[in-house]
Parts: structure tokens; sequence; C-alpha cells
């Protein structure tokens, strides 16, 4: 006999120890209840057989497939690339109308989700508090991205939304008392000069970069949403990290889509922008966003389940050469060298950010 088929049988005969007892009386009790001796031979085949089958369950647990977090993530980053793609596509209906389209029928889709997982609409207890934060904030990061999106190009959005990773370090270290290394203030520096390459102010560019640009002051306001989209984004990453794994990943989008919801209602309210989309194709682009929306964010977050946090960092660059891509071929709008400039120091930014982690977690 092996090794291993010698600690199998030794967990079986361990599992079947638990549940049979003997009083002093010599009368023999089974998971508390007295068993008559002709019936016992029977009851303790059954339950040897039972508990085998049980470990062998546990034994032959497959491994996630390598590579498959990898995968999972550039598949989000490319729904998550579609749905703003489909974001741009849509410019006669607000950001934030946008936003409670996507939420409601992402409600509708996590709802049977919540029900068949039986892991309750209100989270643990001490978790609340967190889970709200998280909603209230990633739902606010959500209506800023989409303004971003229609008010500048679909990859100075997408780019400047990529310095998450840096205001993350930074706030992590304030509130979880991580380190905050020489190396992640390279990475930071790296970050704000791509950021200024993109968003070129006047009074570092001149007066002449600003007049080539149509609409500069949209151009500026949607750079800004971006910018203070990845610091709401930045939060909730700290938010979800103390979390951890004490809450089921749905729960956490359940409270994204109410707060979510619940803050567009407020929002279109104040500013009167509430209208029916006036075409069946913005119809369509409404349900897609948030299909889209949803699925990035499933594959997103089953890949941190199985994958190293550097490599899944590392492999959703991916969105900035998908946003590229789209805006040539769907905008025909070929992204200007400061826009490239500022891109390779925000996914450089990114990815010494990525690899730094990758290395740390490896050794």
């Amino acid at each position: 006999m092996t090794a291993s088929s010698k600690s199998f049988s030794s967990a079986v005969h361990l599992e079947q120890e638990k549940m049979e007892t003997t009083d002093q009386n010599g009368i023999f009790y089974y998971k508390g209840c007295s068993v008559p001796p002709g019936r016992l031979c029977i009851i303790r085949v059954w339950s040897h057989f039972a508990n085998c089958l049980s470990l062998v369950g546990k034994a032959e647990k497959k491994a996630p497939c390598p590579g498959l977090g990898l995968f999972y993530t550039l598949l989000s980053a490319f729904l998550f690339s579609v749905g703003s793609l489909f974001v741009k596509k849509v410019q006669d209906i607000h950001a934030v109308e946008i936003s409670a389209f996507r939420c409601v029928f992402q409600m509708l889709i996590i709802i049977p989700c919540l029900i068949y997982r039986k892991t309750g609409f209100i989270g643990p207890k001490g978790q609340r508090i967190f889970l709200l934060l998280r909603g209230v904030l990633g739902s606010s990061a959500m209506i800023l991205l989409y303004y971003a999106y229609q008010s500048t190009s679909l990859a100075d959005a997408t780019v400047i939304s990529f310095s998450c990773p840096v205001f993350t370090s930074i706030i992590a270290c304030i509130f979880l008392k991580e380190k905050y290394s020489p190396w992640d203030a390279v990475f930071t520096a790296f970050t704000i000069t791509g950021v200024i390459l993109i968003v070129r102010p006047p009074f570092l560019f001149g007066s002449e970069v600003v007049e080539t640009d149509k609409d500069y002051s949209v151009h500026l306001k949607g750079a800004f949403a971006a910018l203070v989209h990845a610091v709401f984004a930045a939060v909730t990453l700290v938010i979800l990290r103390k979390i951890g794994t004490s809450v089921d990943y749905m729960l956490s989008i359940w409270y994204y889509v109410v707060a979510g919801l619940t803050e567009c209602i407020i929002a279109l309210s104040i500013l009167g922008e509430w209208s029916l989309p006036h075409c069946g194709l913005d119809r369509l682009f409404l349900i897609l966003i948030g299909l889209f929306g949803l699925g990035g964010q499933v594959f997103l977050a089953k890949a941190i389940q199985i994958e190293k946090a550097g490599l899944v960092a590392l492999m959703k660059t991916m969105d900035v050469v998908f946003a590229f891509i789209f805006q040539i071929i769907f905008f025909h709008d070929v992204p200007s060298w400061w826009t490239v400039g500022g891109s390779l120091c925000v996914v450089a930014s990114s990815i010494g950010a990525a690899v730094r982690k990758w290395y740390q977690s490896s050794k």
C-alpha cells in the first residue's frame, strides 16, 4: 500500500470514529442514536462507503487550468472596452442615465444569482459599512468614467483611468499601513507625467497646443472626470482588499448596482436629464453596456480569485490597446503623439508595479 493510500484509509477511519461511540453498558451509538447489534455492521459498511465518496471528492478537486486567470483578465478587458465603445456611441443620452440603465440590467441578473447562491442581500454584519462605501464610491467612479468617455477621446479617458494603481498604493499606505517604497514613488512620477502629456495644461504647453485642439474645455472636463474616477476606483480597491474573501463577490456587485441606481435617480432628478432613447439602436447599446459591464466584472473577480494580482494587473493593460484599436477603427480618430507618449508613461508605470508585485509574491 502506498503512502497516499495509507493516508486516505486513515482519514476514512478517523471520520468513522467521530460518528461511533459506545457507552459503559456496551451499547453502540451512531451519530447520537442507539443501534441494535444486528444493524451495526450494515451501518458501518454504508458509512464507510459514504466517507470514501466524500473524501475522494475532496481529493480529486482539480486545480485551475494554467493561464485560466490570465484568459479571464483578457476577456474582462475586452468586455469592458466594448462596453466603453458603446458608451461613446450613445451621445444623445447623459452619462448618468447610461449608468442607471446599466445598473438596472445588472440588477436583473444579480438577483437570481444571489438567490441561487443563498448569500443573502445584506451581507455579514461587520462588513456592511464597507460594502456600502464600495457601492457608493464604485458607482460614482462608473458615472465619472462614462462622462469622460463622452467628453474626451476613448484612448485618453482609458489611459488616465489607468492611473488607478498609483492612487491605490498611496491610499493603501495611509489606511492599510502597506509599505510605500521608492519604486512606488517612481511609478507615481511616471503616471503623473503621462497624465500631464494627455491633458496638456496651457500653463505648461502654451496656448498654441491648446488652440490646435477643438473643444479643449470639454476635453479638460473629461480628463478631470477620468482622473477623479481613478481616485474613487483606487479607494474602492482598498475597501475590497479590506473586505477580503469574507464576502461573496456577487454580493459586492449587488451593493454596487443598488448604490449606483440610487445615485443615478437622485442625480437625474436634480439635473432634469431623464429621457428615453430616441432610436432602437441606442436602446440596444444600453442593454449591451449593462451585459458587457457585468461580464467584465465577473471575469475580473474570477481572475483575481485564481491568479496572482500582479499578473492580473499586467494583463489588464490590454484595456489601453483595445481602446486605441476601437478609437481608430470606429471613430477614425488617430491619437496624437502627446496621447501616445502619455499612454506609454502610464502603461509603463502599471507594468512596472505589476512586475514588482509579482516578483515580491514569488519570493
